[in-house]
């Protein structure tokens, strides 16, 4: 949802009690439209991120750092310029409106005290982030510059007069009382639903937290305004006296939505209506929008470099299925070298009829049943024997042509075999340090450049990424171990896993190496079955039903020499067939 002026007044409340004369000591910008502040205060120093995008404009606490770029955008040096080294005076509201006003003591060029304004802004594709001189008014400079073509109500310009966005007209919440609630309600258009009506009545409040309101309250979150009688009415104000209760004496204490596979689905400024199965957690706002926009950051990070990834993979799978269709070709045309074999045996048994000057000649092809007549071409510089040499010889290079290319060809198939193994890898991937140890195995395989400036090898080593496997428990008890890529998968299948562990690979399909941790007992079937569907849902098979998946004991898995990543080969082994898990909470993961 969007960050509303209820979330925001949580977020102030709480900033003005952690930063309120603080001194702002470093100013990033790590993005096109985000700031990042490092406010310290004896004993602890936070950072503020403020984003004016469109889609994600926010003000928060963070716990997360971001990347610095090597050339500071012109506006962070602006505002290094006028705000380094000045201490917070207060951080501001106004009414409920969306936006926040930084006011910052800070000294001029002639070391007089001066008051200036960050504001960041927060209006959906017209949010910003504004510096102001509080003599005068004056805007400094924005992140988003914009004249009257772009709005009617002000231009944000250097050296403009700064206008705060217009006014709502909406009723402050705290000042209501039950009378002039109603009132605001039931002069709202009867066509509407009641979650619209308030959030167009009442300041602070989003369409989402009017929903939730009317939904604690009891009541169908699309519940139409005509429907509402004197029963609806005064249950929604106690719900909302209530909630507005808790936010003057506690402040906000947010709460963040999870989906069912674990990812933040929505926050709200209050505490939401019940919803079974799903997940939430209670925190400050600004822990709950950190949270959210950091997972947020986190999964597009993720996703992009997934992108990246898949793109150099695809790329030299191109490449060598191009190479592969050429080698396929060579072994077929040499294929085609057994006819020059035969020519050579029919011109040494009719060598007698074969004379210099000739072309072509016409010989009974003896292997046929019926002896039919096959036209031979002739070189007429050479007589019989040395044609038929020299059919020979185009019949053994032809040979040894195929078989290399036949050589080849099963290279090439089982390079596009292990580029497979790694797409699949990427996109099981759920961590940037995932990521990172996929990239660091086709680096060292040749498919991804080297960095331009190599890191020592002490620092590459303290910097090289490790994350575990997942881990699972069985309905049985048992502990099943599921590696994320080649290098785990080689880790985890020979260093971690015991000799009589029970080791599971989908069979002849690019995945995951499963591990079966038996500590000397027998794996029961169900088990196994679940195991292998653990298997089945790591391959690239997960979109399939009825994989066939092979599982032996670890002893039976070797790896030969000089092997790529991942590559094993076994023997003794027994194959289920599985349906991928379609819940992978369902067996109990334990991280």
């Amino acid at each position: 949802m969007p960050l509303d002026g209820l979330f925001l007044y949580g977020i102030n409340r709480e900033l003005n009690d952690l930063l309120s004369q603080g001194r702002i000591e470093k100013i990033y910008q790590p993005a096109r439209e985000e700031i990042v502040l490092t406010i310290s205060k004896p004993g602890a120093k936070h950072r503020l991120l403020l984003n004016g995008g469109a889609e994600n404009a926010r003000v928060h606490l963070t716990s997360l750092a971001r990347p610095n770029p090597a050339s500071p955008p012109m506006f962070c040096m602006l505002l290094r310029k006028h705000l380094e080294g000045g201490r917070i005076i207060e951080f501001r509201q106004s009414g409920w409106d969306r936006v926040l006003d930084i006011r910052v003591d800070c000294r001029d060029e002639l070391g007089q005290p001066v008051v200036k304004s960050l504001l960041c802004e927060i209006m959906g594709r017209h949010s910003n982030i504004i510096l102001v001189s509080r003599a005068g008014d004056l805007i400094l400079d924005g992140i988003r510059r914009y004249s009257h073509a772009v709005s009617r109500h002000r231009e944000v310009l250097p050296g403009r007069v700064y206008l705060p966005p217009p006014e709502q007209g909406k009723a402050d919440p705290f000042a209501l009382t039950e009378d002039i609630f109603r009132t605001l309600l039931m002069s709202g258009d009867l066509d509407s639903d009641l979650a619209t009506v308030i959030q167009r009545s009442i300041g602070g409040f989003s369409i989402p937290t009017c929903r939730e309101l009317v939904m604690s309250a009891g009541m169908d979150r699309e519940i139409g305004l005509e429907y509402c009688g004197e029963h609806e009415m005064r249950a929604l104000w106690q719900t909302l006296q209530k909630t507005l209760a808790g936010i003057r004496q506690e402040g906000v204490r947010a709460t963040l939505l999870y989906h069912p596979d674990g990812a933040p689905a929505d926050f709200f400024p209050l505490e939401p209506a019940y919803r079974e199965g799903q997940r939430q957690l209670t925190g400050t706002a600004n822990q709950i929008a950190d949270t959210f926009f950091t997972a947020q950051f986190n999964r597009l990070l993720i996703a992009k470099e997934k992108s990246r990834l898949l793109g150099v993979l695809k790329k030299h799978s191109r490449r060598i299925s191009k190479k592969l269709r050429l080698q396929q070709q060579s072994t077929t045309d040499a294929g085609e070298g057994d006819a020059f074999r035969l020519y050579g045996e029919l011109l040494t048994s009719f060598m007698h009829l074969v004379k210099k000057g000739m072309t072509e000649i016409a010989l009974d092809n003896y292997h046929h049943p019926a002896g039919e007549k096959i036209i031979i071409l002739l070189n007429p510089e050479l007589n019989g024997s040395e044609n038929a040499q020299a059919y020979f010889k185009k019949y053994a290079k032809a040979k040894n042509t195929g078989e290399a290319a036949a050589r080849m060809a099963a290279l090439s198939e089982e390079e596009l075999h292990y580029l497979e193994g790694v797409a699949a890898a990427v996109e099981m991937a759920q961590t940037m340090d995932d990521l990172e140890e996929i990239k660091l195995e086709i680096r060292g395989q040749g498919y991804l450049k080297e960095p331009v400036i190599a890191p020592r090898k002490s620092e590459a080593k303290k910097a090289r990424p490790h994350s575990e496997p997942l881990r699972f428990v069985s309905g049985d008890g048992f502990t099943i171990l599921v590696g994320k890529n080649n290098r785990q998968n080689d880790h985890l299948t020979f260093k971690i896993a015991g000799e009589q562990d029970i080791w599971m690979h989908t069979s002849k399909i690019p995945g995951s190496h499963v591990i079966i941790r038996t500590e000397g007992r027998e794996a029961p079937l169900n088990t196994l079955r679940q195991a292998a569907a653990l298997a089945a849902n790591f391959s690239r098979a997960k979109g399939s039903s009825n994989v066939p998946v092979d599982y032996t004991q670890r002893k039976n898995v070797k790896k030969p020499s000089g092997a790529r990543p991942g590559f094993v080969i076994y023997e003794k082994q027994k194959t289920l067939y599985a349906d991928p898990a379609p819940d992978i909470s369902s067996h109990n993961l334990e991280q």
